[in-house]
């Protein structure tokens, strides 16, 4: 089970919850969680514990199917009332025939379906409004002092390898104030890191045509830089996920080099053979990624850039993937993934032919991030010496693991500091970085 048990639980209907996937998903599991305790409904952290159980899913990749199923038969194994949301929700069929017990499937955002569900298993309590109090933020799954901001649904783009747009539909992005008056509930509880995800964050706004929104007596623009200045104006870090290449992406930079938002872009480039981006339908060619790049650091000398490849994509030849490693060399990138590509059933890529073998492709991907990791290291080796802001994500035995701006939690490195018994889970602090690894760097609390 992954989430935390609500403290009180007698003689209240309790649900038990597991929640697979990425971070948008991770953030509709937080709504469906916050409803479920608005509603009276108690959280538990075991499947015994549970009166019944959901399972937010996802459905990817084949290898996210394959877990999102099993965790599905984990919790009938254990409990035996489970309710099933999220993208591999789309694929009823499938989830039937592996577990035909299931009691309800909904797709994913169907947070009222969900309800719906829960509601004819186990009806909700009666409501005490004096004492059944929620943070205005709702409950989240990340630690409280970092949470996901997810800005939009769906997305407009038909990669070839990816079914997102079936499961999650087109682009539909969130009104400006809606996301604003939630960053600002966040920050009042306590969150300082704000991590903005969509499956396109560069294309906020589009959809509405760019409506402009007052806030604290300024208009904004439902505008990816818009955004960003709004966000800035809140006194926390703010970082950015899943940005597509776009020219307006470079009116975000000067507000990174101003301190008003991370220097930090997460930028899925996967792969930089133009061959094969035509063949995966991505809308960047790798000459003008690596070029914006350059100009990037050029404005933000310190900016971070991360993104995710695939390797051994149908038809991708040695030559090819050779280009690819000479292109991670010259975009001197920070922090990368690698995968090697998954068929997913329904995605037009699977029709392509000259398949290349399981095992050239798993080589490709250890060459790939063999090569990353010298990168990464020479990268890295620029902090020694410097003063760092980081924010600590843990303390235990007088050392602290905390993260600097160029460090997403989870996916990225992290910074180890000795002589750390003073500090506290969710504090700034300034560190000097004493050395560096492949992906960490060793640091002590500044003088």
């Amino acid at each position: 089970m992954s989430v935390t048990a609500s403290p009180d639980v007698r003689n209240t209907p309790r649900v038990g919850f597991v929640s697979l996937g990425c971070p948008k998903a991770l953030v509709d599991s937080e709504r469906i969680l916050t409803q479920l305790r608005v509603e009276g409904y108690a959280i538990v952290g075991g499947y015994r514990e549970a009166d019944l159980v959901v399972v937010n899913t996802c459905g990817f990749i084949e290898a996210a199917q394959q877990e999102s199923l099993d965790a599905i038969g984990e919790a009938l194994a254990e409990n035996g009332k489970v309710i099933v949301t999220g993208c591999l929700g789309k694929r009823a069929d499938l989830i039937r025939a592996h577990h035909p017990q299931v009691l309800a499937i909904t797709g994913p955002q169907d947070y009222a379906a969900v309800m719906r569900a829960v509601h004819a298993q186990l009806a909700p309590p009666a409501r005490h409004p004096f004492v059944d109090l929620l943070p205005a933020s709702g409950i989240k799954l990340t630690p409280r002092h970092y949470a996901y901001l997810k800005i939009s649904e769906g997305c407009n783009h038909k990669c070839s390898f990816c079914i997102i747009p079936r499961l999650r539909g087109p682009l539909v992005s969130r009104p400006l104030g809606e996301v604003l008056r939630e960053a600002e509930a966040l920050v009042r509880d306590g969150v300082k890191e704000l991590l903005v995800v969509a499956q396109d964050t560069s294309a906020y706004g589009v959809d509405l045509h760019y409506a402009a929104s007052a806030w604290r007596g300024h208009e904004y623009r439902t505008h990816m830089t818009d955004l960003c200045r709004a966000l800035g104006e809140l006194g926390v870090w703010v970082r950015l996920h899943y940005v597509y290449p776009y020219p307006h992406v470079s009116e975000v930079i000067p507000l990174m080099a101003a301190g008003r938002v991370l220097p930090y872009l997460d930028i899925p480039l996967q792969h930089a053979n133009p061959r094969i981006l035509k063949a995966m339908r991505r809308p960047a060619a790798s000459e003008k990624a690596l070029q914006r790049i350059r100009e990037w650091r050029t404005l933000c000398p310190d900016l971070t850039v991360r993104s995710t490849f695939i390797v051994g994509f149908p038809g991708e030849t040695e030559r090819e993937f050779e280009e690819l490693l000479d292109f991670i060399r010259q975009a001197e990138l920070d922090r990368v993934g690698c995968f090697t590509y998954s068929p997913v059933d329904g995605a037009d890529a699977n029709a392509l032919a000259e398949w290349v073998p399981a095992e050239v492709a798993e080589e490709r991907r250890r060459l790939f991030m063999e090569t990353q990791a010298k990168i990464s290291a020479q990268r890295l080796k620029r902090f020694i010496g410097r003063e760092l802001q980081v924010l600590v994500d843990s303390v235990a035995d007088g050392e602290a693991v905390a993260r600097s701006f160029a460090d997403a939690p989870e996916i990225d490195g992290v910074v180890r500091i000795a002589d750390a018994a003073r500090l506290q889970l969710g504090q700034f602090v300034r560190v000097r970085v004493t050395g560096s690894a492949q992906h960490d760097l060793d640091a002590i609390p500044a003088a």
